[in-house]
């Protein structure tokens, strides 16, 4: 057993940045963590500001249906619906121009929900000791003890390992396309983030609100125990902890926008580092858009609030163009607004452009997604599904006393290894 040290007040402040658990609201009572805050009596219901996995009734549901059904009745006129798919570029501009980066939060959640985007270097390393590893799964974040009754069973992401088809030969397995694809990536002779080991594409970057705690593990990596512990433990627990590692992650960020005003407010950031991260604009609608990476270059491709900005017709080849920049065994991580969210029963009569595809105010649009969409969706695409989940929470107003249900989907899928060929 390693030794433990005294952590730093530094340290411990990192520490606590990253802490998957609610702080105490009540004296006496121990910190729920994040997913397990279950709404059990509804009387309740005030005493916390989100419930984690509500359940709908059949008659709730029937009443989201309606509402939706009712606000989608009356549609803007078909010759007026052009200018959101083609001018969409200018709409998301005019916001970031309007809200710069003050709109959204940064993204503190995203390694309690996408552990997959913690350097590899600090995860890898603690393979031997971490009680989460491919042969004992731990519960996947969000995962309650009522959707374990259903038997549902899921898949868990296997470790990456670092073995990069640019300089490797593994691609001599592959099959006749993969040796083609592969062949031609290793043939690029320069671009950003070549010589990392671990590479991370955003997609709908925005001012940066996943790009920089993102950033933040790439160069302060969090404590070897916190990648291990990090679903479960608490502040308490911080005497647990052990060293912390200062090895390299070889971790390299590249994220984009389509627009190139939320571009630059992330170039402006004071922590943006060309070291470490790549901005850049592109449209991903574009089918014969060029990537500042080869394919088959990169480990984790991330899409949070992205997809459902995009026009519905247009999200498949997105998803299929996107899925052949991943190295065999990449994974791909998305979360967005799932059908019947309550900004989709928010909703006007006559701001429906078609079937869950809206345009708010400000000219940007947003789809509702179902888990059998997302399914069907990156399983075209040739990826295979680690998780799918429809995430149900209920928000409360405690000052107004108002509870609002929330509906996110949030998925992983894995690039299937290229078969052998035959002997």
């Amino acid at each position: 057993m390693r030794g433990l040290r005294r952590l730093s007040l530094a340290s411990v402040a990192m520490v606590l940045g990253r802490v998957p658990c609610r702080l105490k609201s009540r004296g006496g009572q121990p910190p729920a963590p994040l997913g397990a805050r279950i709404l059990t009596n509804p009387e309740d219901v005030f005493q916390h500001n989100m419930w984690d996995h509500v359940k709908w009734s059949e008659e709730e549901k029937e009443k989201a249906r309606q509402k939706a059904d009712d606000n989608s009745s009356l549609r803007i006129p078909l010759e007026e619906q052009g200018k959101y798919d083609m001018d969409a570029c200018k709409y998301w501009d005019s916001f970031y121009e309007t809200h710069q980066d003050k709109f959204f939060k940064d993204r503190k959640w995203l390694f309690l929900e996408f552990p997959e985007l913690l350097p590899l270097g600090l995860e890898s390393s603690a393979t031997e000791e971490r009680p989460c590893g491919l042969r004992a799964p731990c519960p996947e974040p969000g995962v309650s003890g009522t959707e374990k009754e259903t038997g549902q069973q899921r898949q868990h992401a296997p470790s990456h390992q670092h073995i990069d088809p640019l300089t490797s030969d593994c691609q001599q397995s592959c099959n006749q396309d993969g040796r083609d694809t592969a062949g031609a990536a290793r043939q690029t002779r320069s671009f950003p983030g070549e010589h990392a080991t671990f590479r991370i594409f955003e997609v709908g970057c925005g001012a940066g609100n996943s790009v920089y705690p993102i950033v933040s593990s790439i160069k302060q990596p969090v404590p070897k125990h916190d990648v291990i512990l990090h679903r479960t433990f608490c502040p308490e627990d911080l005497a647990r902890l052990g060293e912390e590692s200062n090895k390299d992650t070889g971790a390299f960020l590249y994220c984009c926008d389509f627009s190139p005003r939320a571009v630059q407010l992330v170039k402006d950031h004071p922590d943006y580092d060309q070291s470490v991260c790549h901005a850049f604009v592109q449209d991903v609608c574009d089918e014969v858009g060029s990537f500042p990476f080869p394919p088959l270059s990169l480990d984790v491709i991330l899409l949070v609030f992205v997809l459902s900005s995009i026009h519905p017709e247009r999200v498949q080849g997105v998803v299929t163009r996107l899925s052949q920049f991943l190295k065999p065994g990449g994974i791909l991580l998305f979360r967005d607004y799932g059908r019947y969210d309550l900004s989709q029963l928010r909703f006007k009569k006559g701001r429906c452009l078609s079937e869950n595809f809206y345009s708010r105010g400000d000219g940007t649009c947003v789809y509702f997604f179902t888990k059998d969409e997302v399914h069907s969706l990156f399983s075209n695409a040739g990826l295979e599904e680690i998780q799918n989940l429809e995430d149900r929470r209920l928000q409360v107003n405690r000052g107004k006393k108002v509870v609002m249900r929330r509906v996110w989907m949030q998925s992983k899928f894995k690039k299937p290894q290229p078969l052998a060929p035959p002997s």
